[in-house]
């Protein structure tokens, strides 16, 4: 009887142990900043560091020098766009071929064929996996949105 009792008192112990490894192994939540990307305009992040795996907020084409939305025509909101998340990146210590998967959101569709011809001078070769859809609306009454996902991974 006291063989038993002493299997599972030990036996809970190695669970118990087992469970506090695991919580110890758990990657830490980090909040990326970068003071090259316009601030959050709401409760959000602009990044969120996960292990090595970075969550970008949507960037919409705000001069992060000036705190004024770029419009003069809609390549250079792209562009600025992508800068913006660019600066994001640099923050978390990543860059473009860091990025895996993005959402872009357009306010036209008519606009897709230039997006794609900007977006693809920044990804390259090998760019990431993506969708694209137009929304009604975005903040600031902008034409496109664009939030990213990003793995550090050996280079």
């Amino acid at each position: 009887m006291h063989t038993r009792w002493i299997f599972f008192f030990l036996s809970g112990m190695l669970f118990l142990s087992a469970c506090t490894e695991v919580e110890e192994e758990l990657p830490l939540k980090q909040i990326i900043v970068s003071e090259k990307a316009p601030k959050a305009i709401g409760p959000y992040s602009q990044a969120v560091l996960v292990g090595n795996t970075l969550y970008c907020s949507g960037q919409i084409a705000i001069d992060p020098a000036t705190g004024k939305l770029v419009t003069e025509s809609f390549e250079a909101e792209v562009k600025q766009v992508l800068n913006n998340l660019k600066a994001v990146l640099e923050a978390a210590g990543m860059d473009l071929s860091d990025v895996v998967k993005t959402t872009v959101f357009l306010k036209d569709l008519n606009l897709y064929s230039t997006f794609n011809e900007i977006y693809g001078s920044y990804f390259g070769e090998n760019p990431p996996a993506r969708e694209t859809v137009q929304v009604a609306r975005l903040p600031k009454d902008v034409n496109i949105e664009i939030s990213l996902i990003a793995v550090r991974t050996r280079k």
